[in-house]
């Protein structure tokens, strides 16, 4: 009996003494606060009440308070809280950011008031003093955006609200579109949650005010009028308007130099912080010295930078090692500015103008190494030669085109110091297509000995090789194609139908960026049960023109020729297009004036000559007007070039106003020009045109600081009244024109064209 009293003793006492004997639960926000972020690390056990102050199931933000301190909540997915909502929360500690609590349970208590929100400035936002608290922050609003987030739960608004010390950003849930304008240039007094706005490398870019819904953005005074009742302001006068008054401190950062383009940037980094810095200086800076940079902090897309930069070499070397990475790493943004390793096989070598581009593929990631020449003094040093499929390793500076890319996928490139900084790991393979055919051909001669399994099995290297063949015949296709500028979109169509049969027949098509999808795009991907790859098809330039892709049967394992397939049919995409935009550019510049941005003499002679071929083959009539602006010598004479330039945009751009639809205006040389007009039925049609012209010099030019007034001199000739071919009918326009100036001069007896310099009046 004694035994069994002990041992039920033992049974109800032991689980208290070991409650009572583990570390006590955190009961209050403040307790958390007051942790050093050791402690935090730990894991420390939580249970606290406190009052929900923001909730957003979407991105799964919760925040809560407890009287006067607040706190970031990681909570899972499913459990949907509204602000005001009273909370038990049990879980642990985590550092991020700050102190945080990941939570296991979340019971809803009930429903209550808000904490009465502080009255906040930028500067204490910026230095952090209200994170996770209840504030309210003034200010006008400049920016209003709705978020088209897929899934969404409520449509959400972004506003950016300028305060006192600077741009603050909102995030409003259950935003009403219909509101958003009447924002606009508002001043607002709005609540919410405070909180940092950070990049990938979890550094401070700005502030973010976390707002449950429009309500709580009130408006304290209305803009003075709609902005889109505002006057039109030429594109040239907009900074007539522009104020600004600058407060930011000059701060001083110290670190190794691992990244400098003369008069361009540089890039410093100390332990795992890395910083570009834009500066006009041009050094001396020397790759792996310690630097002393002064400057004034700013962000750029995103990214923290320093700008109007001065630097001072100090001459102890600090060398910083590269950290080695992979794709994966490099596109959560969270190396960039950083020393960085990187191996991958070499797609393609280019050499540009400013700098040597070189593509690779690692991971199914298709990536840049660039080599500036603003970074060299010296002569430009011969193109290192790496071999396609070459596998390397790039040391250098991780860098992104794309806007703050924190919690989502970025392309990168790197960019390296010098030649040395690509090493080669391994040579390209030998399995080349001519080495693998001589082995077929040893391989058949040593198999026909062995009988009827020889047979079959030198049939089946025959059918491979013609497959290899085929496929070669068509990618010289293609090139050829490429060569001749045949139309773009049957060159992609062709690379398409040539990466599905090297895959076997999969589906593949391009989705061209700002275009159509061409190719074999299944209807619905997602209800098919298909397994999709892309690969971008990324241009010299390092912008994304599209992505090349391809659809399996889910069933089917992911095997490395898929990417390779993928990545060869993007390479050949990328020249396709490349091609078509510089053809495009080339026909564009051999037959428009560079100017004045109108038809050049080209142009006009090969128009007129088709329309006299179809005047001929249908009797029909058309007029060619020719032109000569007076006195223009007095203009380049008098006041330059760049003058004389700008009156001759001028000039053009009215003459282009007076003419119908299909009328051709074209500058065939100096001050002369030419229209066409195609469709006549009486001479009085074309002298009602050249006296609209004539008439358009009549109103003053006002050119940069002169107010000049011109003329013109103009002669008209018939087809086919005054002409037959297009010389007698240049002659023909040319001295009616000539006709034109004589009889003005004799007329007046004063130079045709007055042009002389009127101040232009101030409207301050």
């Amino acid at each position: 009996m004694k035994r069994f009293v002990l041992l039920i003793f033992v049974v109800s006492v032991c689980p208290f003494v070991a409650r009572s004997s583990s570390p006590t639960a955190l009961t209050t926000i403040l307790a958390i606060h007051s942790l050093s972020r050791t402690e935090v690390e730990q894991h420390r056990q939580v249970d606290i009440e406190a009052t929900v102050t923001y909730s957003r199931q979407r991105v799964n933000n919760l925040f809560v308070q407890d009287g006067t301190n607040g706190i970031f909540v990681e909570r899972a997915a499913g459990q949907e809280l509204t602000a005001g909502d009273r909370v038990r929360i049990t879980g642990t500690t985590r550092w991020d950011y700050s102190a945080n609590i990941v939570a296991k349970h979340i019971t809803l208590l009930g429903h209550g008031k808000l904490p009465k929100p502080v009255d906040a400035d930028f500067e204490q936002l910026i230095r952090g003093q209200f994170d996770a608290k209840l504030v309210k922050v003034r200010g006008v609003v400049h920016a209003a955006d709705m978020n088209l987030l897929v899934g969404d739960e409520k449509p959400t608004a972004t506003l950016k609200v300028l305060t006192d010390g600077g741009l603050i950003q909102a995030e409003v849930s259950a935003a009403d579109p219909q509101r958003l304008n009447q924002l606009l240039d508002a001043r607002v007094e709005i609540t919410g949650v405070g909180g940092g706005r950070f990049d990938g490398k979890r550094q401070l870019t700005g502030i973010v005010l976390r707002v449950n819904s429009l309500a709580d953005v009130k408006t304290i005074e209305h803009a003075a009028g709609d902005p889109w009742s505002l006057p039109v302001t030429a594109m040239d006068q907009i900074l007539r308007v522009y104020k600004a008054k600058i407060e930011t401190a000059r701060v001083r950062v110290s670190g190794t130099a691992t990244y400098f383009e003369p008069g361009s940037a540089l890039v410093v980094q100390k332990n795992s912080r890395s910083l570009w810095v834009k500066t006009k200086s041009l050094g001396p800076v020397r790759i792996g010295d310690t630097v002393e940079v002064t400057g004034f902090p700013d962000t750029d897309d995103g990214f923290l930078v320093l700008k109007e930069a001065e630097i001072v070499d100090t001459g102890v070397a600090a060398p910083i090692k590269a950290i080695p990475v992979n794709t994966q790493e490099l596109r959560q943004s969270k190396h960039i500015y950083d020393l960085v390793s990187i191996e991958g096989e070499v797609l393609t070598e280019t050499r540009e103008q400013s700098q040597d581009e070189y593509v690779l593929l690692a991971d199914g990631q298709v990536f840049r190494v660039v080599y500036s020449h603003r970074i060299m003094t010296d002569a430009l040093p011969e193109l290192k030669d790496v071999a396609a499929g070459s596998r390397i390793r790039a040391t250098g500076i991780c860098v992104t085109d794309d806007a703050n890319p924190f919690a989502r996928d970025v392309p990168f490139n790197v960019l390296i110091r010098s030649a040395a900084d690509l090493e080669v790991i391994t040579p390209p393979s030998i399995l080349t297509v001519r080495n693998m055919t001589r082995l077929v051909v040893l391989l058949l001669l040593g198999l026909l000995a062995v009988g009827a399994r020889a047979l079959w099995t030198g049939r089946k290297m025959r059918r491979q090789v013609a497959e290899i063949g085929y496929l070669s015949h068509r990618r010289g296709e293609i090139l050829e194609d490429i060569n001749r500028s045949r139309p773009l979109t049957e060159i992609l169509e062709k690379i398409t139908e040539l990466a599905s049969m090297n895959l076997k027949g999969a589906a593949c098509w391009c989705n061209i960026s700002d275009g159509p999808t061409l190719g074999n795009c299944p209807a619905v991907i997602s209800a098919s049960g298909l397994r999709t790859i892309e690969v971008p098809i990324a241009a010299r330039s390092g912008h994304n023109l599209g992505s090349i892709c391809s659809a399996f049967d889910v069933r089917t394992k992911p095997r490395p020729e898929e990417v390779k397939a993928l990545s060869t049919a993007a390479a050949l995409a990328t020249l396709a297009i490349e091609n078509s935009r510089m053809h495009t550019d080339l026909v564009h510049r051999s037959e428009f004036d560079m100017l004045t941005e109108i038809q050049n003499r080209f142009a006009f002679e090969k128009h007129l000559k088709e329309l006299i071929e179809e005047g001929h083959r249908n009797a029909t009539m058309f007029g060619l007007i020719y032109i000569d602006l007076n006195d223009f010598k007095q203009v380049n004479d008098r006041y330059g070039h760049q003058t004389g330039d700008l009156y001759l945009q001028s000039a053009a751009e009215r003459m282009k106003q007076q003419l119908r639809p299909g009328d051709l205006l074209a500058r065939l040389g100096g001050d002369e020009f030419g229209v066409l007009v195609p469709v006549l039925h009486h001479r009085s049609e074309a002298e009602e045109i050249a006296n609209r012209l004539e008439r358009c010099f009549d109103e003053t030019f006002m050119i940069e600081d002169y107010a000049l007034r011109g003329s013109a001199s103009i002669g008209i000739a018939l087809y086919p009244t005054d002409g037959l071919s297009d010389d007698a009918l240049m002659s023909i326009a040319d001295a009616a024109m000539y006709g034109n100036k004589g009889q003005k001069h004799r007329a007046s007896g004063m130079p045709i064209s007055e042009i002389v310099r009127v101040p232009v009046q101030s409207h301050d």
